[in-house]
């Protein structure tokens, strides 16, 4: 196929560079992406401090119109050219275990451990045709690719946000079993505590907690816009005590922790749980000196370790987009070019004055 992509190329840690790459020829079951906006994960964040895998294109979170597409891919993925597409960032096998139960994200095809595995984001411009990320103009459609079509009247950037709350869905409804009656903490209120947010909201969960600190005002307050009923900030009052005041000492039933703080959080969170409760951890980086089996036993709690999402919890969070029920465009806060990649991975990994919640990247600005 003739024609050009632009994309930002990471090229070494912590730098891009714009490159030009060939537009690939597509395959009767792949298709090709012409990128509307790709919004910022915090794991983009992890991977822009590390060239394990080489020069690669950063980015998942991928929304754009399909400008090419094969007749299988067509009939298999349910999308004609022109289509508004979401994509998630798995390239799953198909016929594993966890593929053939709609535990996708844990087909070892998509674990990025494994030396050889493909997936958007992550993979080396040196595997053909070497469009695999998002911050370019345009993007490969491998055969496995997961395609989500976008509801009519959700705008590209509101829809770059479906990965994150759709982690939200998962984490807290399908993995945390929020419902009503419930009450739920979130340490965090960056975009996947925000995510956990909405879908406790949407979940009926009775009290909603968050908690972060006093530099987190303006988050604060997009938490309670999104459904939270009460934030708190550690450094000026212990959490443990926040919960247990506004809970009139029942505690939580459900601690979602994407504070970052990883597994050395793991002992100060079990005490905001009840018994029987749930502590969901999303970050593993760090390690935890001495962990504290014995509040695990005596209250019975569980412990999950999480990554990523399902397919249903994407689709979750773009039929609320289409519902309008949230003001969600509240947590775009930044729209940014290709030029501005590094600074706006710098801004993510919090290593700037400016406090973005989510950035989506507009590759033809």
């Amino acid at each position: 196929m003739s024609g050009k992509s632009l994309a930002a190329v990471m090229v070494d840690k912590r730098k891009t560079e714009l490159r030009e790459f060939p537009l690939p020829e597509i395959p009767t079951d792949g298709g090709l992406l012409r990128m509307a906006v790709n919004g910022i994960c915090s794991s983009d964040w992890n991977m822009y401090q590390s060239m394990a895998r080489g020069p690669r294109i950063l980015g998942h979170e991928m929304v754009g119109y399909v400008e090419k597409i094969g007749a299988a891919a067509k009939y298999r993925w349910g999308v004609k050219e022109g289509d508004l597409v979401a994509l998630e960032e798995y390239l799953p096998c198909g016929h594993c275990e966890y593929c053939r139960s709609g535990e996708i994200r844990s087909c070892m095809e998509t674990d990025q451990t494994r030396p050889n595995s493909i997936r958007f984001g992550s993979t080396s411009v040196n595997v053909e045709p070497s469009l695999w990320g998002g911050y370019s103009q345009y993007a490969y459609m491998h055969p496995r690719t997961i395609v989500h079509k976008v509801p009519a009247g959700v705008a590209p950037r509101v829809a770059s946000m479906c990965l994150p709350i759709g982690n939200g869905f998962q984490w807290m409804y399908f993995d945390g079993g929020a419902a009503p009656g419930k009450v739920v903490v979130i340490q965090g209120p960056g975009q996947q505590g925000l995510g956990g947010v909405i879908a406790a909201k949407i979940a009926g969960a009775d009290l909603i907690i968050v908690s972060g600190l006093s530099r987190d005002e303006k988050r604060f307050e997009l938490a309670m816009a999104l459904g939270a009923t009460h934030t708190v900030a550690v450094d000026k009052e212990d959490l443990g005590v926040a919960v247990a005041r506004i809970t009139n000492g029942h505690m939580a039933d459900i601690v979602l922790d994407t504070s970052g703080l990883g597994p050395e959080n793991i002992n100060p969170s079990l005490p905001l749980l009840r018994k029987r409760g749930t502590l969901l951890m999303v970050s593993r980086h760090g390690s935890a000196e001495k962990f504290d089996a014995e509040r695990m036993i005596v209250y019975q709690l569980t412990l999950k370790g999480l990554r990523g999402h399902s397919y249903n919890a994407v689709e979750m969070a773009l039929n609320l987009m289409a519902s309008k029920r949230l003001p969600l465009e509240l947590m775009s806060t930044h729209l940014l070019t290709l030029k501005d990649v590094d600074n706006a991975l710098h801004m993510v990994g919090g290593q700037s004055a400016e406090r973005p919640i989510h950035i989506s990247i507009d590759p033809w600005a």
